[in-house]
């Protein structure tokens, strides 16, 4: 996919953080983006801020815990666009706390979320990537391979996020479909209620990520990145 000019990307949570930062990279390539939220308003107000030509940059809304809402997603992108190219599964949440404080609510959320959403939006988009011989990107994280204290949830659909990336890999190249999964660490993002600050500096920026996805865009179509780790160059000053 060496020329990206005018292909199209659906990116999942691309209206702040590393969806916002990812859909600026390949806007800069001269794609077409269309960015979900869950609310609207929040979508909307991302694509004003990529882009003042609504013909480059479509906002949605869309709950990825839900298929059907990935559907209507989807073929809202295709009548826009009338095409899908790319898509990045990027949508996730986090919540933190030791197995016996966490709660059903929040366990549910974060599989329905960093899990069973990536399935919802892969199935919904699978038919118009066969017919591009497109690309999927998961954006999964460190702690798909590394546990850590008071992340059962976090840890369980980040590790079957990296499992399901790997394994549908397989399952796509036949018809002409990449599948990579990114696992960052430390990014300076809003996720978890985290506002960045300077003292973020040392960790990976939402535009880091953004070239990596550029980059494996350009890969050259006999080879394939199934899963890239990324961390800061440099530890955090203690």
């Amino acid at each position: 996919m060496n020329n990206l000019k005018d292909k199209v990307a659906y990116i999942t949570g691309g209206s702040k953080g590393i969806g916002y930062g990812i859909a600026t990279s390949l806007l800069e390539e001269g794609m077409r983006v269309a960015i979900t939220s869950r609310h609207l308003a929040a979508a909307q107000e991302a694509a004003s801020s990529l882009s003042s030509d609504s013909s480059r940059v479509l906002a949605l809304e869309s709950n990825v815990g839900e298929l059907k809402s990935e559907q209507k997603a989807i073929a809202a992108v295709l009548a826009h666009f009338g095409q899908l190219d790319v898509v990045i599964a990027n949508a996730g949440v986090g919540h933190f706390a030791p197995i016996d404080q966490l709660t059903e609510e929040d366990w549910k959320q974060t599989i329905d979320t960093n899990l069973t959403g990536v399935f919802n939006t892969v199935k919904s988009s699978i038919d118009a990537l066969k017919s591009a011989q497109g690309y999927i990107i998961t954006i999964a994280s460190l702690a798909g391979t590394n546990f850590f204290e008071t992340a059962s949830a976090y840890n369980a659909s980040k590790f079957g996020l990296v499992g399901f990336s790997q394994a549908i890999m397989l399952d796509l190249r036949k018809y002409g479909i990449k599948v990579t999964t990114i696992m960052p660490g430390s990014v300076a993002t809003h996720f978890n209620d985290h506002t960045p600050s300077e003292a973020d500096a040392w960790k990976t920026q939402p535009e880091d990520i953004g070239q990596i996805v550029k980059d494996l865009l350009h890969m050259h179509p006999r080879t394939l990145p199934s899963k890239v780790e990324v961390r800061p160059s440099r530890p955090a000053k203690g």
